[in-house]
């Protein structure tokens, strides 16, 4: 399997497994407090596509961290084509992530993919779909406007 880098706000570059480690690191400085693991992808139509996934860890009521990797592929997508494709990249990180975190036998943390997915708009047929692949590979599911991990965190990195 190729190696995933993923980023830091200030730019540094790490692999999962540095990525693993900043966030025990990060819910090891307040054990106690309630965190969420958060996976996202979000995607934007240029020449071709450009995919952001986004790892965040969010300590309840005390903000949090975020890495994220950008993936570029040229070819076309249709909307529903790409709101899948973005379904699946969070799918595969996330069965990663759980993994690593298995690894480390550490999960002091809830677990949710979020999906740039609602009611309103074009995306809002497929709701149904998304939701229940990803429920169906045993992932807790947010949609618009609670999927704050695909629909800011991710988003704003493709702007």
């Amino acid at each position: 399997m190729p190696l995933d880098y993923f980023y830091t706000p200030v730019g540094l570059k790490l692999d999962l497994n540095t990525v693993v480690d900043e966030i025990i690191r990060y819910i090891e400085i307040v054990p106690d407090d309630t965190y969420t693991v958060i996976i996202g992808t979000d995607s934007v139509n240029h020449v071709g596509v450009d995919f952001v996934s986004a790892v965040v860890v969010y300590r309840l009521g005390h903000g949090g961290r975020f890495f994220w990797k950008r993936v570029q592929e040229n070819k076309k997508y249709t909307l529903r084509n790409r709101i899948y494709q973005e379904a699946l990249m969070s799918l595969k990180l996330a069965e990663n992530l759980v993994a690593s975190f298995a690894e480390k036998n550490f999960t002091n943390f809830n677990f949710e993919i979020h999906v740039d997915i609602g009611n309103n708009g074009p995306t809002r047929e497929l709701i149904q779909e998304i939701t229940g692949m990803i429920r169906g590979s045993g992932f807790n599911v947010k949609t618009k406007p609670e999927s704050y991990g695909a629909s800011s965190v991710a988003d704003r990195l493709l702007r």
